[in-house]
């Protein structure tokens, strides 16, 4: 879950916005402060504050006059409670008692720096859930003020949750619009991840008017372009193949009329060679484009291996050695091509394993996450600084061998393009034993 919020840009655009707000909220208070406090603001506010208290005083006088109260109390909103040794009177009968009260000094009324207000002599402040008291001194007699009337409460939430709540919710607000703003991406991954499967005709749909939807337009684009220019290689590759196929039956018709029976046998075979190399360039170029999906459909092991054993290396049973622990395991495959992959490594693997040097061995394993196909043949291997090119086109280990021992090096190139066109890969796996080894690791479950 945290992963996931940390790779989302609007969750990481929010963070920063967050930490944008926390910080110009600290600087301004700082900047308060620091004028406050450099321009003498704090004892100017000190003062008007000092001159209210001794107003309340002299207004009440000494000792207090309680009609001078009630007229404060008419033209302010506050209360007043007078104690002294022969009075005791309230402007409001639910003023608190003052024993109720705990009266001191408060912290935002001091001489320290941090607070907003210099001390006031002679003033001590208490406070209750909805009102706030001053207790002057005035002479043997104590007056307390209250703000605001006693009368009057709260109405509503306090102020400070009120503010907290407020700045969740505006929080929230700003997440929902960034995640509202940068929510047409998925659906741009998505529609990238279709094209990039070879889904040239998926378009992405219900484009915004701004720069994200520039953007999509633009991969529509690309993918119209890449479909036209794919489409004109196939046809031309296509046009080539049928254009080959006219001299090539030609060849084969002039080969039968040759008379000497080696020469013919000799021609049979260049000519099968190249309609061989003709075909399988083209079913590479299919593949490694992505242009022509591959059909998956639930294919059961066992009878993909012995199938094409039967179909293609009959005559070879002998020499091969199926392992195959899990015969009735059942996987997506697009199975004409994974026949192809497969044996084409088996044609290699009898190429160069000596008949008498022992079988080659054919075995299938599966993980929760894979099935991995293995094909071990008992030749004199591949040398470790020639393995990275394995799979290339035309490749071969020997340069030395010709076509009719060594083949095209077309083989092992098909048969990377077919495993990594059902999201594997082939590999050389490295042995103790002669021989080469090369496994086939299909995923079981790929994303979508």
């Amino acid at each position: 879950m945290l992963r996931r919020f940390s790779r989302s840009l609007s969750f990481r655009l929010f963070a920063i916005f967050l930490l944008l707000g926390g910080a110009f909220a600290y600087g301004a208070i700082s900047a308060i402060r620091f004028v406050y406090n450099s321009d003498d603001i704090r004892g100017l506010i000190s003062g008007h504050l000092s001159l209210h208290v001794y107003y309340v005083r002299k207004d009440i006088g000494t000792p207090p006059r309680i009609d001078r109260a009630l007229n404060i109390t008419e033209s302010v909103p506050v209360d007043i409670r007078i104690l002294g040794p022969d009075i005791d009177w309230a402007s409001d009968e639910d003023f608190p008692r003052l024993s109720e009260l705990q009266f001191g000094p408060s912290p935002a009324f001091s001489d320290d720096p941090s607070a907003w207000v210099d001390e006031l002599n002679d003033v001590q402040f208490a406070a209750t859930e909805y009102h706030n008291f001053l207790l002057l001194k005035s002479g043997d007699y104590d007056v307390v003020v209250s703000t605001p009337k006693i009368s009057d409460t709260t109405r509503g939430p306090p102020l400070r949750l009120l503010i907290v709540s407020m700045g969740l919710a505006f929080l929230l607000l700003g997440y929902i619009a960034v995640s509202w703003l940068f929510k047409p991406i998925r659906r741009i991954r998505e529609g990238a991840s279709h094209i990039g499967r070879g889904n040239f005709d998926h378009r992405i749909k219900n484009i915004r008017s701004d720069q994200l939807g520039d953007l999509a337009t633009d991969i529509n684009q690309l993918a119209e372009n890449v479909e036209h220019m794919l489409n004109a290689k196939r046809a031309l590759l296509l046009g080539i193949s049928h254009e080959l196929k006219t001299p090539l039956s030609r060849m084969r018709i002039q080969t039968e009329l040759i008379d000497d029976e080696e020469d013919q046998e000799s021609m049979r075979a260049e000519v099968a060679e190249m309609d061989k190399i003709v075909m399988t360039l083209l079913e590479a170029e299919r593949l490694s484009e992505g242009h022509a999906p591959l059909v998956r459909r639930p294919t059961r092991v066992g009878d993909l291996i012995e199938g094409m054993v039967d179909d293609y290396f009959s005559r070879d049973t002998e020499r091969l050695l199926l392992d195959i622990r899990e015969p009735d395991l059942v996987v997506d495959l697009d199975r004409p091509r994974m026949e192809l992959c497969l044996k084409n490594l088996i044609s290699n693997a009898l190429r160069y394993s000596p008949p008498d040097s022992g079988p080659v061995t054919i075995s299938v394993r599966s993980s929760p996450y894979e099935v991995v196909f293995r094909i071990r043949d008992r030749g004199p291997g591949i040398p470790a600084d020639q393995a990275e090119h394995i799979g290339e086109p035309f490749y071969r280990s020997d340069p030395s061998r010709d076509r009719q021992t060594g083949g095209t090096g077309l083989g092992l190139y098909l048969a990377t393009l077919v495993a990594r066109a059902h999201g594997g890969s082939l590999d050389l796996v490295a042995q103790s034993e002669p021989g080469a080894c090369f496994e086939v690791r299909i995923p079981l479950a790929l994303d979508a």
